[in-house]
């Protein structure tokens, strides 16, 4: 039985599911799923919902992931309409979640009727993997589907996650891979004193201040055919009490590597700890390893995904790394492919948050044509 893309992202939108709170949409898309054939499993954890769903036993399993949870909405009273009442005007869809990425969860089942309705015994297997803990701290959502999944030794060959990935047009950018997040917190180590006897006292931040300069300068890499150099960026400093007579006993640095597969999570540490060592400081680091990077080369799946969207929209789509991390991070431990492609991303995260409607039927159109292009050989 079809289904109209537009009017399932409608349903979704309507749906406040602000992470983690899936606010039924699991239950929604899974009520499509069953309809077309697809065994549906909940994996839960500490309060999130997640889906797998899977038709079909053989290989190559395709498989589209993404997420009902949104971010909080900002200010209400910034918003044109209620957020969580989708509204069309001037052929735009507005509503919390219309570009991040409830539309382009309506466009995979949408794609999926559509397939399995001209191709009823298709090769292979087609799966969708859906969380509700992606916005938030993404502990309980993807990760947990990919320990399962590992435990009983299936693998994914594709996936297709539906962030939204176009810049200008429909279609224009797919993501085939995501730099790693690495996160630290250094404190460093001095003696508070009177700004007076500054002989008394040891003044982190001016201690602090040279190392910082130097890492502020390294080259970490250059990247490669892929991915742009790794960064490294301060987010926090802060010292003292806020008073202006006070030398600080301590001072606090949050700071971020947003690196390339050009670098090693080892690597990264060990030269910021050498600069930090050379420069003699007594400090505390505290690490948090958001993410490894993750790359699909150009293949099967990077070729099949070029092909429909350039069938559907005429584009030439770009391919590229940028941005933040994603749970491609997870599911790449379990599929050796895996590319992001949705729509525009203008006003993901913004107040108005907005998707073109024309944009959502081609969208779906896209990913149906992507599954004839794996499963079927994109001779039909």
């Amino acid at each position: 039985m079809p289904v109209d893309p537009l009017e399932l992202a409608k349903q979704l939108i309507a749906r406040r599911s602000v992470t983690p709170d899936d606010a039924g949409c699991l239950d929604v898309l899974g009520g499509h799923l069953e309809r077309m054939g697809f065994t549906c499993e909940r994996i839960r954890g500490n309060g999130v919902e997640n889906l797998w769903a899977r038709r079909g036993k053989a290989r190559p399993l395709m498989c589209f992931a993404g997420h009902t949870d949104v971010v909080p909405t900002g200010p209400l009273e910034r918003w044109r309409t209620d957020p969580f009442t989708p509204t069309i005007r001037d052929g735009v869809l507005y509503g919390r979640g219309a570009a991040d990425m409830k539309s382009s969860l309506a466009a995979f089942i949408a794609a999926i009727a559509g397939f399995v309705a001209e191709h009823p015994d298709h090769g292979g297997s087609i799966a969708l993997l859906l969380t509700s803990d992606e916005e938030g701290p993404a502990t309980d959502g993807t990760v947990r589907v990919i320990e399962a999944l590992r435990g009983r030794g299936e693998q994914l060959d594709y996936c297709i996650i539906g962030e939204p990935t176009s810049v200008n047009r429909l279609g224009d950018m797919i993501k085939n891979g995501r730099r790693g997040s690495l996160s630290g917190t250094l404190t460093v180590k001095g003696v508070q004193g009177h700004v007076a006897y500054p002989h008394l006292a040891k003044n982190p931040v001016l201690e602090l201040a040279p190392a910082l300069a130097e890492l502020a300068g390294i080259e970490w890499d250059r990247g490669n055919e892929y991915f742009p150099p790794t960064t490294w960026q301060v987010s926090n400093v802060h010292a003292g009490t806020g008073a202006t007579n006070i030398i600080p006993g301590e001072a606090q640095v949050q700071f971020n590597f947003r690196f390339s597969t050009a670098s090693t999570l080892e690597s990264l540490q060990t030269r910021l700890v050498n600069v930090l060592d050379r420069h003699g400081l007594e400090y505390d680091l505290e690490w948090v390893y958001g993410g490894r990077p993750f790359v699909t080369k150009k293949g099967d799946l990077v070729e099949a995904v070029a092909r429909a969207i350039k069938s559907v929209t005429g584009v030439d789509t770009e391919l590229s790394t940028t941005g933040g991390t994603s749970d491609g991070r997870f599911i790449a431990d379990i599929c050796p492919q895996v590319v992001e492609f949705g729509p525009t991303n203008a006003t993901v995260h913004k107040v108005n948050e907005c998707i073109p409607v024309e944009h959502v039927e081609p969208l779906a159109k896209i990913y149906q044509q992507i599954l004839v292009n794996l499963l079927v050989g994109g001779k039909q």
